[in-house]
């Protein structure tokens, strides 16, 4: 689905949405901020940012939240650098804001000084105007998501179909309550140097890898606290930014616990190895609705229609 009805039912819709005129105050929530109605509301919004295949040419900017937004004026992480490579080309997905593609050349340098690593191996990070994935992700759609995978790369000249084929190395054991013997001090090393980024919110990993990073560090301990125990994030680890300074259509996530976050992390792991009895109270899961251009930001209209 490219821009297909989009030229024709965005004139509706966008002169029912006020434009790309942004927050009004930085006190603007996902919440709060004005929604889209219109011809295309209705209809998925993965579907329609699924299948836009480049950046909007606007200024980079960020709107609404990780899991329910998009993203304007992105840029894309070339597949090939001196420090790293983008893989599963065939998605499109590696596209983010400046602060992110910065970012993660920066990390991957960092990464190339480790023993046997001469960079690092980039999953998905944004589609080229974020918005929700067609498979996947439920965040990753304000263009301040990175995956990176666990495998290190020795090799930087890997060909489109060995991107598509080659397969990242999972480090957890019993279920995640544990690393394996594929964890290795470049791995903490690289995800600590990540975490000590100022620019960095938070970073999630299976609940082992941050039980052990935190029974093996010495030093400082405060870049700990961005390392969040979560479920899967054993072929990768997550990292998120923070909203840049001034995008005030960007919502940040609540502020972290304080602490370094190692008591909770080791609770996950005891959960793990002794699952807690069912509460028989607790109310059954909601299928989780796909979202509609609707439930967006209102901008995300103008950034879909934006050459």
């Amino acid at each position: 689905m490219k821009r297909f009805s989009l030229i024709l039912g965005l004139a509706f819709l966008l002169s029912a949405c006020g434009g790309d005129s942004g927050p009004r105050n930085a006190e603007t929530t996902a919440a709060s901020a004005p929604r889209v109605t219109g011809v295309l509301s209705t209809r998925q919004a993965k579907q329609l940012f699924g299948g836009m295949e480049n950046a909007s040419s606007q200024a980079p900017a960020a709107y609404g939240s990780y899991a329910k937004g998009c993203a304007a004026g992105q840029v894309q992480l070339p597949e090939t650098g001196p420090t790293w490579q983008a893989m599963r080309l065939s998605r499109n997905r590696n596209w983010g804001l400046p602060v992110t593609i910065d970012f993660l050349q920066d990390l991957s340098r960092i990464a190339a000084r480790e023993p046997g690593w001469n960079g690092l191996y980039i999953g998905d990070i944004s589609q080229p105007r974020g918005g929700p994935m067609l498979t996947g992700h439920a965040s990753h759609q304000i263009g301040l998501d990175a995956d990176i995978w666990m495998l290190p790369a020795n090799r930087l000249n890997l060909t489109r179909t060995e991107r598509e084929n080659i397969s990242s190395i999972s480090l957890r054991r019993s279920n995640g309550a544990f690393t394996n013997d594929q964890w290795t001090k470049q791995h903490h090393n690289i995800i600590k140097a990540a975490a000590s980024d100022p620019r960095v919110s938070r970073i999630f990993v299976f609940p082992g890898a941050k039980v052990a990073m935190c029974n093996a560090e010495t030093g400082d301990r405060s870049y700990l606290r961005k390392i969040r125990p979560w479920y899967g994030h054993h072929y990768h680890f997550h990292v998120r930014l923070a909203c840049p300074a001034g995008m005030s259509g960007c919502v940040d996530q609540d502020a972290l616990p304080r602490g370094d976050g190692c008591d909770d992390a080791q609770q996950w792991v005891n959960n793990i190895l002794n699952p807690p009895p069912p509460d028989p109270n607790a109310p059954k899961p909601t299928p989780r609705r796909e979202l509609t251009l609707a439930d967006l930001p209102a901008q995300c209209a103008t950034v879909l229609s934006a050459n």
